[in-house]
């Protein structure tokens, strides 16, 4: 089946379909040997160039593999930025003809689950609004909050994009000023969370997501770190979307040589963050 020059790319993970269909208007992708035009189409075994370069895309969207990312505070959801700050795409795994998607984005000061995924429609439907993925997260906030203030947040606020609210809060440790929630929001919106707090007059001073669907941050992976889904998870990431199924990817040859490199080196990694930290001697 054929599908547009620009989404076929994209599957195979050459660019984003934006970038492609730059290349396109700039006469830069050829098909078969004719240039091509925006609104074109192509197959996996057409002879699809960039610049002269031929394309592979036999095997484009025939797989689909998801990564757990343990975000830190500190790096952005970015893959270049021009401010030279740490990105979230920094430390995962490389990829042969395909490109990580994520899925949604965390602020810079917020940690926890972040989900990857060499899908984009996976991606796409886990973060549109309409298929309604809930997304849980573990907030310490400063402040006097009472029953009739959850109340109100879970009836809905005005913010400045429109009524946003949370579908559920429930108290979940701490005293006095400082106490810890679990929030549920149903939408991806802008720092959401954090402004539903300030609308009441309450400081966030820490947020992490732990829930993304149907997927939990697993504990056996330290801050800054990943792990690879399984088959299952993989499969019930399409269930809660309504999509099809995908087998999750056989790397063979060199591809599965670097990856088990990169495997090793973030096991290293994860051993380190897992370590208890020396307390510190008194002067």
């Amino acid at each position: 089946m054929n599908e547009r020059i620009q989404k076929l790319l994209a599957i195979a993970g050459i660019a984003s379909r934006r970038e492609i269909e730059r290349w396109i208007a700039e006469g830069r992708v050829t098909v078969n040997g004719v240039t091509a035009q925006l609104g074109d189409r192509a197959g996996r075994h057409d002879d699809i160039r960039v610049d002269g370069r031929k394309m592979a895309v036999e095997e484009a969207g025939r797989s689909r593999r998801v990564l757990a990312y343990n975000k830190p505070i500190g790096e952005v959801c970015t893959r270049n930025d021009p401010d030279g700050r740490p990105t979230v795409f920094d430390h995962l795994p490389k990829t042969k003809g395909e490109r990580w998607i994520n899925v949604g984005r965390l602020d810079i000061n917020t940690s926890g689950l972040l989900l990857f995924t060499t899908d984009g429609d996976l991606a796409n439907k886990l973060m549109h609004p309409s298929t309604g993925v809930d997304r849980e997260y573990a907030v310490r906030v400063r402040g006097d909050v009472d029953d009739e203030m959850l109340e109100r947040l879970k009836e809905g606020v005005l913010l400045e994009d429109g009524v946003a609210r949370f579908t559920d809060v429930k108290f979940f440790d701490g005293d006095g000023q400082n106490k810890w929630y679990h929030v549920v929001v149903m939408e991806g919106r802008n720092r959401e969370v954090r402004r539903l707090w300030e609308s009441q007059g309450i400081t966030v001073s820490r947020l992490k997501r732990v829930r993304y669907g149907c997927i939990f941050m697993p504990a056996n992976v330290p801050v800054g770190t990943w792990v690879e889904l399984g088959q299952r998870e993989v499969n019930d990431l399409a269930d809660l979307v309504g999509i099809n199924h995908k087998r999750t990817k056989r790397m063979v040859g060199r591809e599965k040589e670097q990856f088990d490199r990169q495997a090793k080196r973030q096991k290293i990694r994860q051993q380190v963050g897992s370590k208890p930290k020396s307390p510190k001697v008194p002067e």
